[in-house]
């Protein structure tokens, strides 16, 4: 039987509100994460992931107090990440209640931290986010895709592609591929980098930025996506979890 593919709302959180923007830049608000979060558990979602946009570009660790109250209203896996530097941090964050941790920035600086926290929790509690983008002029990459960091602000000149295999292959359990060029365009994800991903990891992948109609959920999904990750669509009630799940399940695909 083949595994359900997840719906995952994300919660970007900025100063203690959800915030959502374009590319992100022109951030607003989206309301607040533990009522979102509420909400989305009771629609049906997943899993739902709680990034702090502005943890790494700050040089500070994840709001606690937020993810604390976010994990008492769900009942859902949740999903942390945002300024996670050590492995002490992700113990933090498990007590505060996640039950995996998003890591970036810290694991481009470090990649051995991603082999440290699977070698003590497991690779089950890794996601690595890969905030990914078509090489801009001046930048060339093998795949032609690079990874930035800081919430798309700084390029690397690391290719995507390479990277994604190197961290699985360190211990990271899942890719959270978010393309940052369709983020909060709302115009389909990038099937084609979802294409190229796909073929080099076998690790669960997760498809970000894009999404603006049911049907793109399906595409994702056709392109390899386990599980389709969105913000505005549901945050500004363009649509609902369950119409995402229906176009899934339309297209062939199983959901739980």
């Amino acid at each position: 039987m083949s595994v359900a593919v997840r719906i995952i709302p994300c919660l970007d959180v900025k100063d203690g509100r959800v915030v959502k923007g374009v590319n992100f830049q022109g951030l607003r608000d989206a309301g607040d994460p533990v009522e979102l979060a509420r909400r989305y558990d009771a629609q049906g979602a997943d899993e739902i992931t709680f990034l702090d946009v502005s943890a790494s570009s700050e040089g500070r660790a994840t709001m606690l107090e937020v993810v604390s109250a976010t994990a008492e209203q769900v009942f859902v896996p949740l999903t942390v990440g945002g300024g996670v530097r050590s492995a002490d941090d992700v113990v933090r964050l498990l007590r505060a209640g996640a039950d995996k941790v998003g890591i970036n920035t810290a694991a481009i600086a470090r990649p051995e931290l991603l082999t440290e926290v699977a070698e003590r929790f497991g690779n089950q509690v890794i996601v690595l986010s890969v905030d990914a983008r078509r090489c801009p002029g001046g930048v060339s990459t093998p795949s032609g895709y690079e990874v930035t960091t800081h919430g798309g602000t700084r390029s690397t000149g690391i290719d995507a592609i390479e990277w994604a295999v190197r961290a699985a292959e360190l211990g990271a359990g899942e890719i959270l591929l978010n393309s940052m060029d369709a983020d909060g365009v709302t115009g389909g994800f990038d099937l084609a980098m979802l294409d190229d991903v796909r073929r080099a990891v076998r690790v669960p992948l997760i498809a970000s930025g894009g999404a603006g109609e049911p049907e793109h959920f399906a595409a994702a999904a056709d392109h390899g996506a386990d599980a389709v990750l969105a913000a505005s669509v549901f945050h500004y009630g363009t649509m609902t979890i369950g119409q995402a799940k229906d176009a899934l399940r339309a297209a062939g695909h199983p959901v739980r």
